[in-house]
């Protein structure tokens, strides 16, 4: 064989075994790790994020596979989520967004007093602006995937709340910076900690109570370790948290375009109006625990909600003060959440 037919020979086998390795490369499966903070019985991660990820995985034909790490499996601390999926430790990851303070400003804007009023349509207005601003604003390092908000706040003590008054210097457990200002204002000593240091924070006296909505209150067992819980009557909540899906972006990039359409497919508003719908659903499964376990459930009348209503207006005056340090403009993104919410209640 001369010179010039065994470089053909050896570039043929070359091209072949190329086109034969790109064919089974694409016949193989990506895996993709999902990491969050919450136990695998907790509603999140067993009505939204494995029911989401089997949706993705059909819709990609088997060519994706989410693999899901609960109650922090992969190590770090719930404050460590945001990084780890920017990092690339993770493929994606679901947290709270105040388990960050202060890194994602206007996300916060959902989460000041009494702002929220319908989950579904908060979270509808949640993820509008995430498209119209934040994903190229303060997640550009991020591919978001959803973005929710979860139902009425309740606040759960040892000893009952039955007015503003007795609030004043309880240690209450708050998710965010924003909720602590709010519970610091309200006269409580608010103890910042991620949830799954509820339980042991209150069974060591570390706090005496909690804020969080009534849906993820069977996960740890709450209704066992406070008999009081105290419910706001009216539109407005007390409050509610921010949470999100978030992918790493360069993860994201890698995939081929089916499988990019995949995740489009099934992410966005339409997973951000499921998530928020499913939470609230069962706000009211985890509420009759509480009942019958012969709690003390207190529902505030209108006079009283307004006593606390204008007990928090100063958390939402320092927080449009601080908006402005911060480059924009607080109360025109309050005015526009809340015209976004009153708009997607509608739909």
């Amino acid at each position: 064989m001369n010179r010039r037919s065994l470089i053909k020979t050896v570039a043929a086998g070359v091209f072949a075994s190329g086109m034969f390795a790109g064919t089974t490369a694409s016949a193989e499966t990506t895996t993709l790790r999902l990491h969050q903070f919450l136990p695998p019985v907790a509603t999140v991660p067993k009505h939204i994020l494995k029911p989401w990820g089997e949706r993705v995985e059909a819709a990609s034909n088997g060519s994706l596979k989410i693999e899901h790490f609960d109650g922090m499996a992969l190590g770090g601390r719930p404050p460590e989520l945001m990084d780890q999926a920017i990092d690339g430790v993770v493929d994606m990851s679901m947290t709270v967004v105040g388990y960050t303070p202060g890194r994602y400003p206007k996300t916060e804007v959902f989460e000041l007093p009494f702002m929220m009023t319908d989950p579904v349509a908060t979270s509808k207005a949640f993820w509008q602006l995430v498209e119209d601003d934040l994903q190229a604003g303060e997640y550009k390092d991020l591919k978001v995937l959803g973005a929710w908000v979860h139902g009425p706040g309740v606040i759960h003590t040892k000893e009952p709340v039955t007015k503003l008054e007795d609030l004043a210097g309880k240690k209450l457990r708050g998710p965010t910076r924003v909720i602590n200002d709010m519970l610091s204002e309200l006269g409580a000593t608010p103890v910042g900690l991620p949830l799954p240091g509820i339980p042991e924070a209150l069974s060591k006296g570390v706090v005496e109570g909690t804020v969080i909505p009534w849906e993820v209150t069977p996960s740890i067992r709450l209704a066992e370790l406070v008999n009081n819980h105290t419910e706001f009557t009216g539109p407005e909540s007390l409050y509610t948290a921010t949470i999100v899906l978030v992918m790493n972006k360069d993860k994201y990039e890698s995939l081929s375009a089916e499988q990019k359409a995949a995740i489009d497919q099934e992410s966005g508003a339409a997973l951000s109006e499921f998530a928020a719908q499913v939470m609230l659903d069962y706000d009211a499964p985890g509420r009759q625990i509480a009942v019958d376990n012969g709690n003390n459930i207190i529902e505030l009348d209108a006079a009283e909600v307004a006593r606390f209503k204008e007990a928090a207006q100063p958390v939402i005056q320092r927080w449009v003060a601080e908006a402005e340090g911060k480059g924009f403009d607080g109360q025109a993104l309050i005015d526009q959440a809340k015209a976004l919410i009153e708009e997607k209640s509608k739909m």
